[in-house]
């Protein structure tokens, strides 16, 4: 369930007398990261940055999971409202928005939806790198959970603060320990809506993978393939993005580049027996039957889940190669 504005309001207010309070009172909150990023800034990150650019959607009751994420797809181009979102994020018998449904909604839209790691750090590196954090946080207080998505267009350290388009409030300034309070209780939730190509600052080989293969399930070739070479611009040897770029080449009907793309798989994991049955498929439509078939038979050499998938392409090549017209010797 995500907030109202007005539960929003109340909670802001509240919890910024809490922190006075505990603050003159000594009263220890344990709040490790926002205490982490006081005593030691992370190496090589900006002292401050605002993402000045990020449009503003003001939130109606109980839709800030679909104003959020219009926010952070307008603000890599992509051109969608709120009300675009609310049948494909909000849950009305929730009266708010799911993070799965969070994740998924971008990818229609070609973009990548990347989670973070729950890192505080971590959001402040996107942010100096020009991407806006959709993060999930709870105003409520025991046993009552209000949850609201906001978006951190920007930080401070010197104020010691995030800057947050939030609710109805745009470029709200929130103190690092008022953020980590709210955002906790969500497991430090927090993910980007990234166009295909631009890997995340903090991105992770596999997890990044498993966001792009996600992508790929609903989005169009083009995407994909943007997606998959840009992960291979920063891990050229990802097994998984190669095979991907090479199967959206595939897709387009570009089977020479397919081809190149599994030649370069092959050539540094000469034992993939993915990549033996799929260049296999491609030489076999190109005609090129013998080499087809040889490639099958490396790949039935080696213990694998996908023995039945092999033997499928070997059955179906050796049918071409029946079927192909029989050379006449003059």
């Amino acid at each position: 369930m995500t907030a109202s504005l007005q539960a929003v309001g109340r909670a802001v207010k509240s919890l910024c007398a809490l922190f006075v309070l505990a603050y003159l009172g000594g009263c220890a909150l344990f709040l490790p990261q926002a205490t982490e990023l006081r005593d030691h800034w992370p190496e090589n990150l900006p002292q401050s940055a605002e993402l000045k650019d990020v449009p503003f959607f003001p939130q109606r009751d109980y839709q800030c999971g679909p104003a959020a994420l219009a926010m952070a797809l307008n603000a890599e181009h992509v051109a969608v409202t709120t009300d675009d979102l609310i049948r494909q994020v909000y849950l009305p018998e929730r009266e708010g928005s799911l993070q799965v449904e969070m994740l998924a909604a971008p990818r229609r839209y070609g973009m990548v939806s990347y989670e973070l790691a729950p890192r505080f750090d971590d959001v402040l590196r996107e942010v100096a790198g020009g991407t806006p954090v959709i993060v999930l946080q709870d105003y409520g207080a025991w046993p009552v959970n209000i949850w609201h998505y906001a978006v951190v267009v920007g930080y401070d350290r010197v104020a010691g603060e995030m800057v947050l388009h939030s609710g109805e409030k745009e470029h709200l300034r929130m103190p690092f320990p008022v953020f980590e309070y709210l955002w906790k209780k969500s497991d430090y939730w927090a993910m980007l809506a990234m166009p295909p190509g631009r890997v995340p600052v903090t991105a992770t080989e596999h997890r990044y993978l498993d966001a792009v293969v996600a992508m790929e399930r609903v989005a169009k070739p083009d995407a994909v393939q943007s997606a998959y070479a840009g992960a291979l611009r920063r891990w050229p040897d990802n097994l998984t993005a190669r095979v991907g770029l090479a199967n959206s080449h595939y897709a387009r009907g570009e089977l020479d580049q397919a081809e190149k793309q599994l030649r370069h798989a092959e050539r540094r994991h000469p034992g993939s027996v993915v990549v033996l049955n799929n260049l296999a498929q491609i030489l076999s439509e190109e005609g090129r039957q013998e080499e087809a078939l040889a490639l099958t038979d490396r790949a039935l050499e080696v213990q694998s889940p996908f023995v039945a998938t092999v033997k499928e392409t070997r059955d179906l090549i050796l049918q071409r190669m029946k079927d192909a017209p029989a050379r006449v010797s003059r």
